[in-house]
């Protein structure tokens, strides 16, 4: 049998043999049990006790009373609840006095299939952004996300915090993407073709838009290439970027080919660099999303993987999306939030600062000052389980 719907059936003939453990699963929710018929027992006990039933305060023997109105109040609720399944219940709990153990149980089976939900709801949110050139669903599902994991960190007991699982999940296997789903294709080769024939145009998008955000690879590179030599100050042409594109091994490695710089160099049209940017960055937020959604739903279908670590793992699994997301912001004007403080085992800001430098505007110093001036209530908690 299932481990968790043999838990389920524990935890609820523990409840039935004593109602008094209803005091001890406070944290626990009728939302928490896989079956309707569970959910809706759990709910109509808890009604009752909340209401002083009579077998809440026996001290010894539990009343059969007990049983049959909380198999009439689920009743109301759900059909094919019967006393004899509630007997079978009560036959299914090995101890009792056990019940927080179960309720654990349910709980962490709880907490996968929760997490399971809210990342197929972000993938599906991305799949139809991607075909409506939107961001905002996806952006929404990820902030629910995020609420929903810090919820449930609360109830496990946990500080909800990125954690890096070391090795990434492998991701399940996925249906081909829906027609329209990479259609800024064209958008990069125009943009790329801007900026190739109208440099300056560089300023309008290198502040946000990065290498990784274009959906080809050779793309990414191709801009990269652009954002070096307009780092140095070096002028842009076709000749210039063949050049510079050799100089990084693209061409030795196959990355790209002359014909493909000569096709976006020759092809320009008229665009404007800011706006094709953020036709490329509106793209990269839903790429970023489903990306993250698939990663999380791979570690919450991992059955071993203790709840906490689920947690932190996937809230670990959105920085990405957070982080084009600010960018996304930026683009379009809007302020971008207070950033976290870095992890541990994150670079310092000073080298993040200087990595971002190789494809931004180098800042213009501020002149420096004379000498001998002066520089400027915790929630219930499952019961302890040890790590995880």
């Amino acid at each position: 049998m299932n481990p968790l719907l043999e838990a389920e059936q524990a935890v609820l003939g523990a409840v039935l043999l004593d109602p008094g453990q209803l005091r001890q699963l406070g944290w626990l929710t009728p939302g928490h049990f896989h079956r309707p018929v569970h959910r809706a027992l759990f709910a109509a006990m808890r009604k009752l006790h909340a209401d002083r039933h009579p077998a809440s305060a026996a001290e010894n023997a539990v009343p059969l009373l007990w049983v049959t109105d909380a198999v009439a109040e689920a009743g109301r609720h759900v059909r094919g609840l019967t006393a004899s399944h509630a007997h079978t219940l009560i036959s299914a709990c090995p101890r009792p006095g056990h019940a927080p153990v179960y309720g654990r149980m349910v709980l962490e089976g709880a907490i996968h299939r929760s997490v399971t939900t809210h990342a197929i709801r972000l993938h599906q949110a991305a799949r139809a952004d991607a075909l409506q050139g939107e961001v905002e669903g996806a952006l929404r599902c990820a902030d629910v996300l995020r609420d929903v994991l810090t919820d449930l960190a609360r109830r496990w007991g946990t500080e909800p915090r990125p954690v890096d699982p070391g090795t990434p999940p492998a991701p399940r296997p996925l249906a081909a993407p829906p027609p329209g789903w990479a259609t800024g294709a064209e958008e990069e080769q125009l943009l790329l073709g801007v900026l190739a024939e109208r440099p300056k145009g560089t300023d309008e998008v290198v502040g946000w838009l990065r290498p990784d955000d274009f959906a080809d690879p050779a793309f990414g590179e191709v801009y990269r290439c652009l954002g070096a030599l307009h780092h140095r100050g070096e002028p842009i042409d076709r000749i210039t970027l063949l050049w510079e594109a050799q100089r990084r091994g693209l061409l030795a490695d196959g990355t790209l080919s002359s014909e493909q710089l000569a096709a976006i160099c020759d092809g320009v049209g008229p665009g404007s660099a800011e706006w094709l940017g953020e036709q490329v960055m509106r793209s990269s937020v839903t790429r970023t999303a489903a990306a993250s959604a698939r990663a999380i739903r791979a570690l919450a279908e991992n059955e071993a993987l203790a709840p906490g670590r689920l947690i932190n793992h996937a809230l670990h699994a959105l920085a990405p999306l957070d982080e084009v997301r600010t960018r996304w912001q930026a683009a379009n004007g809007h302020p971008a939030p207070t950033p976290p403080a870095p992890l541990p085992n994150e670079p310092p800001s000073a080298q993040v600062h200087a990595a971002l430098a190789r494809s931004a505007p180098r800042p213009i110093s501020p002149p420096s000052a004379p000498s001998g001036s002066n520089p400027s209530p915790a929630a219930v908690r499952p019961p302890s389980r040890g790590h995880g």
